[in-house]
């Protein structure tokens, strides 16, 4: 199936204003091109650290838009002090809030924060443990039991960043990956208390096209139920007048029953199995409709274990592949600080 149809322009946050950070002198390269072999999503979970961990407690996590950040090591973090910086942080907001600078204007709130850690978001034993950043409001005229409302959340996390983790100073910590769901304003925020109490630079991070089919190709390859969704491919048709885009869907059974044509190692994916696999599809497309998909550019890919678009955002949709998705995002968010 193929349909055209003009793009949804949304907004998307501003990083926040870069601060002095480890590394900013260094030289932000784009993704090395020359990964040409990974693992296998499914070959990534058999960690004995994603066997034993909780679904429920990395549930809410699913089925939200995320906006995705690269972050540089932060100095003399510690999660011995999260209430500490939850305190700290809210003083933070309120004194922003002062400045004029509330996202809810004319509407006084009372914002909570909490930060807490997500032991269960790791790769490896060497891996820090994720951060979860959550802002809670109720409103200052609504009595003190009324129900607080999640109104931003945000977390980082390293998933077998081993690359970075190993080559860093004793007093900084890796969390070079950042997602946040919620307004724009609290996203700039909460990443200059960031940046301003740890020395730390936070970066958008963008998705190439080509690791866009990474990722179809690698979560093509998941076992996932049989009433699942198609995966279904957008593409941007460049030199227009106005914008077009091309969708392009996949049933998940013929998707997967080509991949296994293509790939030869189980639990192992390269870069030739990748190339081979995107263009079976294009000249599937190419035969029915008469148009090369290979002169369009990819900007979204998704499947029913996520959802990714190129401008930097992600949809997480299976528990047991989120570890999975997060070693991709980590390794892209890595080569970006680099």
């Amino acid at each position: 199936r193929a349909s055209a149809s003009s793009p949804q322009g949304q907004p998307y946050p501003r990083a926040p204003s870069p601060g002095r950070a480890w590394g900013t002198g260094r030289k932000q390269s784009p993704y090395r091109q020359g990964r040409e072999r990974r693992e296998g999503p499914q070959a990534q979970q058999v960690s004995h650290l994603t066997e034993n961990a909780d679904p429920q407690r990395t549930a809410f996590l699913l089925r939200k838009q995320w906006t995705l950040y690269s972050v540089t090591p932060l100095y003399r973090f510690s999660d011995t002090h999260l209430r500490d910086y939850a305190r700290l942080l809210s003083a933070f907001i309120a004194a922003e809030k002062q400045k004029g600078l509330a996202v809810e204007v004319g509407v006084e709130l009372d914002i909570k924060v909490s930060v807490s850690s997500l032991p269960d978001l790791k790769g490896s034993d060497q891996d820090q443990a994720a951060i979860l950043v959550q802002l809670s409001s109720r409103s200052a005229a609504s009595s003190k039991n009324s129900e607080e409302k999640l109104i931003w959340s945000g977390w980082f996390c390293c998933v077998s960043g081993d690359d970075l983790s190993e080559n860093v100073p004793e007093d900084f910590t890796c969390l070079p990956l950042f997602l946040a769901n919620g307004g724009e304003s609290y996203t700039s925020i909460v990443g200059s208390w960031f940046q301003k109490t740890f020395d730390c630079c936070f970066r958008r991070l963008a998705i190439s096209p080509l690791n866009l089919t990474w990722m179809a190709a690698m979560w093509t390859g998941c076992k996932v139920d049989k009433t699942a969704s198609a995966m279904e491919l957008v593409f941007s048709v460049p030199c227009l007048p106005q914008p077009l885009n091309i969708s392009y869907a996949i049933h998940p059974e013929d998707a997967k029953a080509l991949w296994d044509t293509v790939q030869k190692t189980p639990g192992e994916i390269t870069q030739e199995e990748v190339d081979v696999f995107m263009d079976c599809l294009y000249s599937h497309f190419h035969r029915h409709f008469k148009i090369h998909l290979s002169a369009t550019k990819l900007v979204k890919v998704s499947t029913a274990i996520a959802s990714a678009h190129c401008d930097g955002i992600i949809k997480f949709l299976q528990s047991q592949y989120l570890t999975g998705v997060l070693m991709l995002l980590t390794e892209l968010a890595i080569s970006q600080i680099q």
